[in-house]
């Protein structure tokens, strides 16, 4: 690692930031970053391409998850660190990963191989989309079911 060095300072005490008034009631707007374990780049790729290859499974897991919207992003930091971000729109009743699902135990191996343990959560400030994305979203988020076209 180069200067300056940046921490990874996860919260595992962490139960969520109040939503700005722009995201719609039910819903959670996160972004979330972690740390790669020195060396997991090509892991990481790895990691994608195992969700890309199995994306359907990984869709049919959102209703439970009520996870309307989720991207993941690398960032290489001044110091020569790699991050992981994850930015997700989901519903406040949503389960998270459920390990007896394969593609969801899948996932949880290649996170406790390729990345510090825990997440540290940024601050939502504000969501801007249209009325019906933001419509449909909190259909999805709140119920876990698309919304019916008008």
């Amino acid at each position: 690692m180069t200067e300056p060095f940046t921490p990874f300072r996860p919260d595992f005490e962490f139960v969520g930031h109040p939503m700005p008034p722009t995201v719609p009631a039910g819903l959670s707007l996160e972004l979330s970053r972690a740390k790669l374990l020195d060396g997991k780049e090509a892991q990481l790729d790895e990691w994608m391409q195992m969700l890309t290859d199995r994306y359907e499974e990984c869709v049919a897991t959102l209703p439970a998850e009520r996870a309307a919207f989720e991207a993941t992003f690398k960032h290489t930091e001044a110091d020569g660190s790699v991050w992981m971000y994850h930015l997700a729109v989901i519903g406040t009743e949503g389960g998270g990963l459920d390990t007896s699902n394969p593609v969801d135990a899948a996932h949880e191996d290649y996170a406790k191989r390729t990345k510090e343990r825990g997440w540290e959560e940024l601050q939502p400030l504000f969501m801007l989309a249209p009325t019906h994305i933001t419509d449909a979203l909190a259909s999805w988020g709140n119920t876990g079911i698309a919304p019916s076209p008008r």
